[in-house]
């Protein structure tokens, strides 16, 4: 049979959004499960009544069919709690009498609010992830490189590996947390007095302390040292470009290390400029041998090479040689590009403008 969820609300057909939250807030307060005499089947169904009826299009839905195809919603359906309803100031009448005060797990409060269980996962620590900026030369980000460098960062201790403890010596239970890895942590809010449970500094949440704490590094695990760490820059590397080298951050105490992010900066280069995979370079040649053709000796980032300069090139022209560019992610190189650059003298002997009269009478 089909729920009245007007009947359950105790409010007419034709009430508005605000007499169905008043009837709501009403309704919760009264059989709220953490309340002495309350319901907690009853408190599900007036929240599903009220995620029914304070939607419009679900209302529209639910009055003419007499229930809503997709879904009722609310915080035991699929969609999204609504707090609209709740008057948070009322929240010291859930107390057990003791002023308003909270003893509640917030994890676990949550948890069952959103759907997911906390309180059977143990979040793993983890270490601060450490930024450096490293220059590096046009060569290198091209062929790619090795460097070695020296961070000074929280590292695991040498001498216990990071357990904490001296060598052969065990463990024992905290006496802080008497072994459940959390305390009860009293603060005020908006809500009144709440305690909430966390994670024991004592033990780091483990339940237990070493029977006799590691001389170096005090049973933290973990100590400031220097560290040298290898960075491989791969071939074709960008300016700007991050290489993220994973767990060689900080380490955490009994958990595991950050990252480290390494952004490149490349050095520019006097004669080439980088065009994805592609250089580009300028080669200045005379006017006759841009007429006449020649062969000239050019260096590149693999060595000099002769280069082929055709009869009657124009300034502007690009030669291209394959292979002599920057490698790709299959290590397929791309291309040189060389744009050709006519020199104009700008003195000229009293010969050579005799020549280039005659070579303009000639039509050249």
């Amino acid at each position: 049979m089909a729920k009245d969820y007007y009947q359950i609300l105790g409010v007419p057909k034709n009430a508005s959004k605000d007499d169905i939250k008043k009837a709501y807030r009403r309704l919760a307060h009264k059989f709220h499960p953490d309340k002495a005499g309350g319901n907690e089947e009853k408190f599900k169904e007036i929240n599903e009544a009220y995620h029914i009826l304070v939607d419009d299009a679900k209302r529209a839905e639910y009055d003419r069919y007499g229930r809503v195809f997709g879904g009722t919603g609310g915080p035991t359906g699929s969609g999204g709690f609504d707090f609209s309803g709740f008057d948070f100031g009322d929240f010291g009448d859930f107390s057990s009498g003791d002023g308003g005060t909270f003893d509640w797990d917030l994890g676990d409060i949550f948890g069952n609010v959103f759907g997911f269980e906390t309180g059977k996962r143990t979040r793993v620590k983890r270490g601060r992830d450490i930024s450096i900026d490293l220059e590096i030369s046009f060569e290198e980000s091209v062929f790619g490189a090795e460097r070695k460098i020296i961070l000074t960062k929280l590292g695991i201790c040498d001498k216990c590996h990071g357990k904490g403890a001296e060598e052969g010596v065990g463990f024992k239970t905290c006496p802080v947390c008497q072994g459940s890895g959390k305390i009860h942590e009293t603060r005020r809010s908006f809500f009144g007095t709440i305690t909430s449970r966390v994670e024991c500094e004592n033990c780091y949440g483990r339940g237990k302390i070493p029977e006799k704490k590691c001389s170096v590094c005090k049973g933290e695990g973990v100590l400031p040292k220097n560290e040298e760490v290898n960075i491989k820059i791969p071939a074709g590397i960008e300016d700007m470009q991050m290489i993220k080298l994973t767990g060689q951050g900080e380490a955490a105490a009994y958990g595991i290390p950050g990252d480290l992010y390494v952004k490149i900066h490349v050095r520019p280069h006097p004669v080439f400029q980088r065009s994805g995979n592609n250089l580009l370079m300028n080669l200045d040649i005379r006017l006759s041998d841009a007429l006449l053709g020649a062969e000239k000796e050019i260096k590149t980032l693999d060595g000099p090479i002769k280069l082929k300069i055709p009869a009657g090139i124009d300034s502007g022209e690009i030669l291209r040689i394959r292979g002599k560019g920057i490698p790709n992610e299959r290590g397929e190189r791309g291309s040189l590009l060389i744009k050709i650059i006519i020199k104009t003298p700008k003195r000229l002997s009293s010969r050579v403008k005799k020549i280039i009269e005659d070579l303009r009478e000639e039509g050249i």
